[in-house]
């Protein structure tokens, strides 16, 4: 019996501060791993596990360029946290809104 593939969702790859890093570092440029690599203290293999994450998310994508891989940036995935961090801004809004109601009343 084979294992199954995890699958993350934004939210979950966004979760780690290394992974936030690395979509940072793609937001300007697609890079190589090499050159992500270099901008942190961990391993290479460990950075290779955070963009398996990412691409699984589907916020990375790699193509096999040469000898390495160079990934890019889906940033239009990241518009599903906007949505839902959405609803919670028109949440706080009606809160503000009724408290500045009630000390205008008084």
């Amino acid at each position: 019996m084979t294992p199954l593939a995890v699958k993350y969702d934004v939210f979950q790859a966004i979760a780690d501060p290394t992974r936030r890093h690395v979509l940072q570092l793609l937001a300007s440029s697609d890079k190589p791993i090499s050159l992500i690599s270099e901008n942190f203290s961990i391993s290479r293999t460990a950075v290779v596990k955070h963009l398996k994450i990412l691409e699984q998310a589907e916020l990375v994508s790699a193509q096999k360029k040469g000898r390495e891989k160079v990934y890019t940036l889906h940033a239009e995935k990241l518009k599903e946290i906007e949505d839902w961090l959405q609803y919670f801004d028109l949440f706080w809004d009606n809160k503000l809104a009724k408290l500045q109601s009630i000390f205008e009343d008084n």
